[in-house]
């Protein structure tokens, strides 16, 4: 494990965030006392699907993916997430066990809030809870979304939709344009729900088209606004 600072939560970028930001300067005192660190390496498990949720993952840097394990040893990347959200609050909520794995998609500093401080701040601040509520509607929306895409859209729709989402959820305000990012074929393919080698092959037509280029696993972006075209096409 690599050695790092422990973040203090009263001077994090990512204080501004739906539930801290509900967080009085004594309650986020309470969270930095009561938090543990650590540094994740790309590729590494932060919690395992069907293993119980012991509390609230918040990730204070880098880039994780939450995915399903699926039939013939494959995977459904279910949702991506960056520096400044939360995972594992559906389970932890509902007392089960998680029904996806989080894994570092590059090196990440993620935090950790044991249940039972979790669930004190629910009960004890109604905008916390509040606040809960929303991701937690805004969670069921997604879900409803891809099961809608997954059924009805043709996988070169879903591949530019993709795309346009791994860029909208990690581009970052002042980064400069075209967007860029390594991601793997696998990755992408458990996203769009499709296998690695038609993701390949539509990513070779998206280049000779002029939409992206590619070198490697780094994807970039060229023109967004033909990709949303293609993505909303069957709208």
């Amino acid at each position: 494990m690599q050695r790092f600072t422990k973040p203090e939560c009263q001077a994090c970028p990512h204080r501004k965030n739906p539930l801290m930001s509900c967080c009085s300067p004594e309650e986020l005192e309470f969270i930095n006392n009561n938090k543990s660190s650590q540094h994740y390496q790309k590729g590494q498990l932060i919690y395992q699907e069907g293993s119980q949720a012991m509390g609230l993952f918040c990730i204070y840097q880098g880039k994780v993916k939450l995915s399903k394990a699926a039939g013939d040893n494959k995977e459904q990347i279910v949702h991506l997430l960056h520096a400044g959200e939360v995972a594992g609050y559906r389970a932890l909520v509902a007392g089960v066990r998680y029904t996806h794995s989080a894994v570092a998609l590059e090196d990440c500093v993620v935090c950790f809030l044991p249940r039972p401080d979790f669930l004190h701040l629910v009960q004890a601040n109604q905008q916390f809870a509040a606040a809960l509520m929303q991701l937690l509607a805004h969670a069921l929306g997604r879900a409803e979304q891809r099961m809608l895409h997954l059924a009805y859209k043709p996988v070169r729709e879903r591949l530019a939709l993709a795309l346009l989402q791994v860029q909208q959820t990690f581009h970052e305000e002042g980064d400069a344009l075209p967007f860029r990012i390594a991601l793997g074929r696998e990755d992408l393919a458990a996203i769009v729900g499709t296998a690695k080698e038609t993701v390949s092959r539509l990513l070779s037509e998206f280049k000779d088209a002029g939409l992206i280029a590619t070198r490697g696993s780094q994807i970039t972006i060229l023109r967004p606004t033909r990709l949303q075209e293609l993505a909303t096409m069957y709208d």
